[in-house]
């Protein structure tokens, strides 16, 4: 059963080491070595772009640092960041600049050697910056003791003195270095650390000058320096011209005069020197003119020596002010900021030194890099082929032999008799170095690369490719000397700083002083000298583009730089043989819990269990080598594998962990609950009773308080009744508000006890007040004007009229016919008056009372009877002398006219809206008590001295017709009211 399950685990443990490798799709690896296409640039570039798109800009090559410049800050030097590198083993946390500088710290003091730390890249790319924080670590994490605190605030302050005189703005960088950096770091046998550089970059004038009063300037030795940069700022001022003789001549002295006082030299004297030179023979001095050319020459190579001499003063009295005093043995750490290997579209006389720098120092790295590797196998009985990767090392080797013998015929040309020019020293290369396999000119080229070399250039295959160099100004570069003239003029100045760089002792050495190219190969030499006795290490840092925008990364620029910063090949020593190797009692502590075997703890030698270990995971034999004490795998995607089984691992061993301890946890919590719950209960139970005859107290003396308060609530305010008075008041109003009427019609309200009938009433009439305002604002000027006509009909019809509660809520119209139902001949006669109101009605005859259609028109000055186009009658409002209509719900109504006039008598009509069109007869007549409302019957005139009778009565239906009797019966329905 145990074993069955076993091989459950197993089995899961390979599926998610297969099924993960992809974890690591985002962000790439941090170490190249484990790239499994590492032959590929392509892959090489993906995995740098990878970390860098996550803001990862360090990469390691083994024990190389790749550094991308992030043109941003990232916030990954804090003094946090330098505590959790300190001490810790140089794989166990991401790369890191402080991680390069920790292990090197650590491993100059546990084997008391020195140790130096190369950075290197294109301008730019950060180089720097670099040591910058290099010394930034140590200054933070290193022991420190008082006086050596004083000394590491003057060389922290250094730097942007350093920086000031030494950097310049470029095509390539704001604030490049122009000159090369080597320091050492001083240590004692405890680790004390001696020197460090700035960790501060500003480069404000408050800044720079605070710094020459730390590191011990003198007002005079300021006034000096800043005397010699102005004089080096005003030569380049000064114009020559040409006189008849063709010699140079200086028409405006004020600059001159002003350089002299900078220096403290005579202006004659200078004068003199920059257009004149002294030849010396054996027995005399002879001065002869210079040409314009020569003159613009000779200001050239004065304000270059002036200002490099300068500089070198400025670098001398800084390290002198820092100098270690104690002079016991110390192992120090070398720190070299250097410019990296440059191909431009045109490369010169600088190309060629710096890149026959970087030739040697690639080949220094190439040379420690194997040795490293040989050394490593050897030491661990592991069998290891490096001699294929030996190509670049050979053409290293190559490259200095060519370099060396160019130097020494540029040296030649310099200093033999005769017009020497560079076309010359070309043709001297080509018949001397012509044979070299590496070297070729346009005539020594073959007739494909003849036309992409130019008549003035060749080509030498460096480690990293071709780079064609034109040999314009390589002589003149080479020779930069300066006239005995001018030394002899600057020996004389009262400047003290000019007075140290310009020694008198200097005119006494007749010998022609080493050219630049000889005291480049000499610094060199020395350098290299110093960096083999030494450990090293090495960061290669990247510009990712040329416009120093963050998150921009151009493969093109970069893919150029890993060419020349010889990454690949470095990449392929590292994995000639095996991509990670370990310690058998780390790798064993890291990955035991992979096997039951060695876990939790494995009691035989560390050898033994990482075999058992790896044989449980079933590793194939060409995958990993056992050594003495590593064990070496070969390929990445087997460590890989084994990462992600831990991690799997670790998530079940975490959740049994918690499981049992949760479990313990839970058991002590619950007898610590129990406990406390039973105490507490007992406590709140006491509390709650004392709670509960508190309450009922309170209950006692609130319910007899309000009981005297309702006995004595009809008595005066006072304070036996005055709570309960309150509190009635405010119950009552609460109510209220939810009983208040809606409408002005609404009579509802809400019954007040006795003591609030006088505050009810007042609130109800506020209450009227208020809905009648709310009313009055929402209604329209024809709305009143209806109710105006609405109020005219209750004046006249309200309790006399059946049927008038009816027509309340029956609204009234303008007219109840249109112009358009009028026949036009009407309108036309009546076209001098305006139609007011119009309704259809029914006219009874005053002799047969036979009923016919028609037209009531009413004007402005009359009524108006009409029969299609005809008027039948016409009632002026003057001689109308009432209306009559009965007290029942016929629509009877009766227009009375005076007899005196010609009349044709009263008019009988029927009106389905009687009330409203007798409103707009009467309100049009503006005649008070015109209209009679009549029960039974009523009289109406028919013709002079001839009187009708209309007889109004009720019955079962509506009808109206003539009775036996000759009279109007109108019969009504009378309806329950």
């Amino acid at each position: 059963m145990e074993s069955k399950k076993e091989d459950v685990r197993r089995k899961h443990i390979r599926l998610h080491m297969e099924g993960a490798l992809t974890a690591r799709d985002k962000v790439g690896v941090q170490d190249f070595v484990l790239l499994d296409a590492y032959t590929s640039e392509s892959a090489f570039v993906d995995n740098l772009r990878k970390r860098f798109n996550e803001n990862l800009i360090y990469t390691y090559i083994g024990t190389l640092l790749v550094s991308v410049n992030p043109y941003q800050e990232l916030g990954i030097y804090t003094v946090s960041q330098m505590e959790l590198y300190q001490g810790v083993n140089f794989f166990e946390l991401p790369p890191h600049v402080y991680a390069i500088a920790d292990n090197a710290y650590r491993m100059m003091c546990s084997e008391l050697n020195n140790h130096f730390i190369l950075i290197s890249g294109e301008s730019g790319a950060g180089k720097t910056e670099a040591s910058k924080k290099i010394l930034q670590y140590f200054a933070v994490t290193c022991p420190m003791t008082q006086s050596l605190q004083i000394a590491r605030d003057r060389l922290l302050l250094s730097n942007p003195v350093l920086e000031a005189f030494g950097n310049a703005r470029t095509l390539r960088n704001d604030n490049s270095s122009r000159f090369g950096k080597y320091m050492d770091i001083q240590f004692d046998f405890q680790g004390h650390c001696a020197k460090e550089s700035s960790i501060n970059d500003k480069n404000d004038w408050k800044t720079v000058s605070n710094a020459f009063s730390v590191i011990d300037f003198t007002e005079a030795d300021l006034e000096n320096l800043f005397g010699i940069i102005a004089s080096v700022l005003h030569l380049g001022n000064i114009g020559f011209e040409e006189d008849d003789q063709g010699c140079a001549t200086i028409p405006d002295t004020h600059e001159i005069k002003w350089i002299a006082k900078l220096l403290g030299v005579h202006p004659a004297d200078l004068l003199e020197a920059l257009t004149h030179r002294k030849i010396e023979a054996k027995t005399e001095e002879v001065i002869c003119p210079l040409t314009l050319e020569l003159s613009v020459y000779a200001r050239d190579a004065m304000a270059k020596a002036v200002y490099g001499r300068t500089f070198t003063w400025l670098v001398n009295k800084i390290n002198s002010s820092l100098v270690n005093k104690d002079f016991t043995r110390k192992t120090v750490i070398g720190l070299l900021d250097i410019y990296g290997f440059e191909v431009f579209d045109k490369n010169g006389f600088e190309q060629f030194c710096i890149n026959y720098c970087n030739e040697k120092l690639q080949q220094l790295l190439i040379e420690r890099t194997l040795k490293a590797e040989q050394a490593e196998y050897e030491m661990e009985g592991i069998e290891w082929e490096p001699i294929k990767y030996f190509n670049n090392k050979i053409i290293c080797d190559l490259v200095e032999e060519r370099h060396k013998g160019i130097i020494s015929i540029l040296d030649e040309e310099c200093i033999r008799p005769g017009p020497a020019t560079d076309l010359s020293f070309l043709e001297k290369l080509e018949e001397k170095v012509g044979k070299h396999a590496h070297f070729e000119t346009r005539k020594l080229a073959g007739p494909k690369g003849r036309k992409r070399i130019g008549w003035m250039e060749f080509r030498l295959l460096h480690y990293a490719g071709e780079v064609t160099y034109c040999t314009k100004g390589f002589l003149e570069k080479n020779n930069d000397l300066l006239y005995r003239h001018l030394k002899e003029v600057l020996c004389k100045s009262k400047n003290v700083i000019l007075r140290e760089c310009f020694l008198r002792a200097e005119l006494e050495n007749r010998r022609r002083p080493p050219t630049v190219g000889t005291q480049f190969k000499n610094s060199l030499s020395s350098l290299l000298e110093i960096l083999i006795s030494k450990e090293p290490s090495y960061i290669r840092c990247i510009k990712p583009n040329d416009r120093k925008e963050p998150s921009k990364f151009d493969d093109f620029l970069i893919r150029h730089q890993i060419k020349y910063l010889g990454l690949m090949e470095h990449l392929r020593v590292r994995r000639a043989g095996f991509a990670y190797r370990r310690k058998y009692e780390h790798f064993l502590q890291r990955y035991k819990s992979l096997c039951p075997d060695t876990w939790p703890h494995w009691h035989g030698p560390p050898a033994e269990g990482v075999e058992r270990l790896i044989n449980y995971m079933g590793y194939k034999p060409e995958e990993y080598k056992l050594g003495k004490t590593k064990i070496f795998i070969r390929f990445p995607r087997t460590l890989f594998a084994t990462e992600d089984a831990l991690e799997f691992c670790k998530h079940q061993l975490v959740a049994r962990i918690q499981a049992t301890y949760k479990s313990c946890l839970g058991r002590r919590e619950y007898v610590k609950k129990r406990q406390a719950a039973i105490k507490l209960e007992a406590h709140w139970r006491g509390a709650l009773a004392r709670k509960a005859i508190q309450r009922r107290k309170w209950a006692v003396r609130i319910i007899r308080k309000f009981i005297k308060g309702f006995i004595s609530r009809n008595k005066p305010l006072c304070p036996d009744n005055e709570e309960f008075i309150v509190f009635v008041r405010k119950n009552y109003i609460l109510n209220l508000r939810y009983h208040l009427p809606k409408t002005v019609l609404d009579k509802s309200w809400l019954r007040p006890p006795g003591i609030l009938e006088n505050a009810s009433d007042l609130l109800r009439k506020m209450c009227v007040r208020n809905l009648v305002q709310k009313y009055c604002r929402g209604i329209t000027a024809e709305r009143k004007a209806m109710m105006q006509q609405k109020v005219v009909t209750s004046e006249i019809f309200r309790g006399r009229k059946d049927g008038y509660t009816e027509s309340l809520n029956q609204p009234f119209a303008n007219s109840r016919i249109n112009e358009g139902d009028i026949n036009p001949k009407v309108l036309q006669l009546i076209s001098h008056e305006k139609i007011q109101y119009g309704v259809p009605v029914i006219k009874y005859d005053r002799k047969g009372f036979k009923a016919r259609q028609r037209q009531l028109i009413l004007t402005q000055k009359a009524a108006y009877v009409v029969e299609l186009a005809k008027i039948k009658q016409k009632i002026e409002y003057s001689a109308l002398k009432g209306v009559s209509t009965s007290n029942l719900r016929d629509g009877i109504l009766v227009i009375h006219v005076s007899p005196e006039d010609k009349q044709k008598g009263d008019a009988v009509l029927q009106c389905g809206h009687m009330f409203e069109a007798v409103t707009k007869l009467v309100m049009l007549v503006k005649k008070e008590n015109i209209v009679n409302v009549v029960q039974g019957s009523l009289q109406f005139f028919i013709s002079p001295g001839k009187e009708g009778t209309i007889v109004f009565d009720t019955g079962p239906e509506e009808q109206i017709y003539k009775n036996k009797n000759g009279q109007l019966t109108v019969v009504s329905v009378r309806r329950k009211s």
